[in-house]
């Protein structure tokens, strides 16, 4: 079975993006960028929703020709477009990179994923990431927080029914106080 998780920069106050969808407090250091990176390189299938798709698919295919592309960005970039992608909305109507689309139900669809033989699988996007984590599916959740309070935005977590324990597997600190925690879902 392939362990599904979720992981994202979260602000201090629980946010993956701020209001407007502003991603400016997250810019990674050097090496956050790198262990980013390095989850891309393991990761055996990427799960997205339409809006981190769109987002991610509109810099990373050329981002490693840009003037100024670091080693680490062309190698990311590289790394983006080999690792297979599942893209689930209703509104899509085609993906390039490496990807497939998906219109139907994610839940049902994620849930057979899981069961194949392959490599671990990462879910991104705060909709399909909520869907996925009311329904039981994630694994672990690897939580990057950085040191700042936006005051709303985007959460990490969604409002369950039901509390998810969990097993800390994992801390690690980066540059300007950004702190890595691991978890596991106890089963």
């Amino acid at each position: 079975m392939r362990k599904l998780t979720f992981g994202m920069n979260v602000s201090l106050d629980g946010y993956i993006a701020a209001p407007g969808d502003d991603l400016g407090w997250s810019v990674p250091s050097d090496e956050l960028f790198q262990w980013w990176s390095d989850r891309v390189e393991t990761t055996g299938l990427a799960l997205y929703g339409r809006k981190l798709w769109e987002t991610m698919s509109s810099h990373w295919p050329t981002a490693a020709q840009q003037p100024g592309a670091t080693p680490a960005q062309i190698e990311f970039a590289r790394r983006w477009r080999d690792m297979p992608k599942v893209v689930f909305s209703s509104t899509t109507s085609a993906v390039d990179w490496n990807a497939r689309l998906v219109t139907g139900d994610a839940v049902t669809e994620i849930t057979r994923l899981k069961i194949e033989d392959g490599g671990p699988m990462d879910v991104g996007g705060a909709t399909l990431a909520a869907a996925t984590m009311r329904a039981g599916l994630i694994d672990e959740y690897a939580i990057v927080t950085h040191p700042v309070l936006v005051g709303g935005g985007t959460p990490f977590f969604t409002p369950l029914d039901n509390w998810v324990n969990l097993n800390l597997v994992e801390t690690r600190t980066f540059p300007d106080g950004v702190l890595l925690t691991g978890y596991e879902t106890r089963r």
